[in-house]
């Protein structure tokens, strides 16, 4: 953005004819190797034994913990979220149970009371649960882990659903940071993904949060979705900008219609061309550097006093299954339907179909569907693509060094292709550090896949979404 430091992390530049030239579909590397990566073979035993290895082991870290909570009242047509859309609140209070079961059994896998730095409730909609309900799930939480005064507890909120009083009655359950679904203002395009939310409830939940103490309030945008035009985003981002959150994540739409059914109710012919989605996004890019919106990486943008804002300079900046974050190398405990953790050297994902889900339970075992345990070489690739990511550089003597490796003979398949995104102006590579560019950033997804074995040598059947 607005620098004169030219490895500035924060700087970038958005180069037209190098994201066309380079147009494709990746992973969002939110991990590595990817979920569509993970296997059957990986089971309840296997997580079980990393849980009771973290009790064993000689330094404790804090954890974080994501729960899932699968119901909607109604369907966003542009949705991909695991969800379950009803109206009936009872079924709420039955996941509940099972939510119980399976938080007293990570519990006794893990042998102690965790200290906890980190919480995210998504969705699905979090707040489809009713104050009582909220206040039930928190108390199980608080039974078996320690919150940190300092940690951070986040809930991503539907302003349809939630008012001004819901809103303090979260702050006064431990949570100090928010997330508004938003995606657009404009009400041609809220018709036509069956999204329709008006400024005032947006305005009332985002001023509620900062009555109550909320450190932060993030915002989601989507472009891309049908109907919508330069002009519309940009009404829609003057408007967010207005309302001024401190992070702000402006989401590429990817329509994958045969992946996930309701896209199918969008007619394709409103979406936007390719071109257009490119002006919206640089339009966009524009309109948030000129109102001081740091870029953190991908679609996230942040204010420079933010946390996110100050980790990126700071090279503390962490990549989890949530997304950018200051805790990610902790381990993650995902709990509820679909849910994915990350323990150790291990992922592991629950059961995605509610009755498998509460079958396992039932049977008093964890749910797990899938997972895998990371071999060295993994470790080795996630630590590269986490720094490309989080920091835009990579230094080889600090891989060397850490993994007891020589880079030019480890990564000679590689090389080539290094060379070539350097030729491109996306990145400089001396043979001793690796800096992202500027006009590289906004394609760093491209960047990361140079390094992604499994993207290369093994077939998956997932369909990524555009890198831009």
């Amino acid at each position: 953005m607005h620098t004169t430091h030219p490895f500035s992390p924060t700087h970038c530049e958005f180069d037209r004819a190098l994201i066309e030239r380079l147009d494709g579909s990746g992973p969002r590397y939110t991990s590595y190797p990817t979920a569509d990566r993970f296997t059957p073979a990986f089971g309840e035993k296997d997580y079980k034994h990393w849980l009771k290895q973290r009790h064993l082991g000689m330094h404790q870290n804090a954890i974080s913990l994501y729960v899932h909570i699968p119901f909607c009242n109604t369907v966003c047509y542009y949705c991909g979220c695991n969800k379950i859309i009803t109206k009936d609140k009872s079924r709420a209070d039955r996941y509940l149970d099972y939510l119980e079961k399976e938080i007293k059994l990570v519990a006794a896998s893990l042998g102690c009371r965790e200290k906890l730095i980190q919480l995210h409730f998504g969705g699905g909609t979090p707040t489809f649960l009713s104050d009582e309900q909220l206040d039930r799930l928190m108390g199980m939480l608080r039974t078996h882990f320690e919150f940190l005064p300092e940690g951070e507890y986040s809930i991503e909120i539907d302003p349809r659903k939630v008012g001004r009083e819901t809103v303090h009655h979260l702050a006064r359950l431990g949570f100090n940071r928010m997330s508004v679904g938003i995606q657009d203002f404009d009400p041609q395009v809220q018709q036509a993904v069956n999204r329709v939310q008006s400024e005032a409830e947006t305005l009332e939940v985002i001023d509620a949060a900062r009555e109550a103490g909320f450190k932060s309030v993030s915002v989601d945008l989507i472009y891309g979705l049908p109907l919508q035009t330069r002009a519309s985003l940009k009404a829609t981002l003057d408007k967010v900008i207005a309302i001024s959150p401190d992070r702000l994540a402006l989401y590429n739409y990817a329509h994958l219609p045969t992946v996930f059914m309701p896209q199918r109710r969008i007619n394709e012919a409103d979406l936007p061309a390719a071109s257009t989605k490119l002006d919206i996004l640089q339009d966009a890019v524009k309109s948030l550097a000129d109102a001081g919106y740091v870029f953190i990486g991908m679609d996230h943008f942040a204010k420079p006093e933010d946390d996110l804002a100050i980790a990126l300079r700071q090279a503390r900046l962490q990549r989890n299954f949530q997304g950018y974050s200051t805790h990610a190398d902790c381990d993650m405990i995902g709990l509820g339907v679909s849910s994915i953790g990350k323990v150790g050297p291990c992922y592991s994902q629950n059961e995605k179909d509610l009755d498998s889900y509460y079958a396992a339970l039932d049977e008093g075992r964890l749910p797990v569907m899938r997972g895998m345990v990371l071999d060295q070489d993994d470790i080795l690739r996630r630590g590269i693509i986490q720094a490309l990511m989080c920091r835009f550089s990579l230094s080889v003597e600090a891989i060397e060094q850490v993994h007891g490796i020589n880079f030019a003979e480890y990564f000679a398949a590689e090389l080539p292709a290094i060379r070539e995104y350097h030729k491109l102006g996306l990145l400089t590579f001396d043979g001793d550090f690796l800096m992202v560019e500027p006009k590289g950033r906004f394609l760093i997804r491209n960047i990361a896949m140079l390094f992604d074995r499994h993207l290369r040598e093994r077939e998956t059947k997932a369909r990524y979404s555009k890198t831009i």
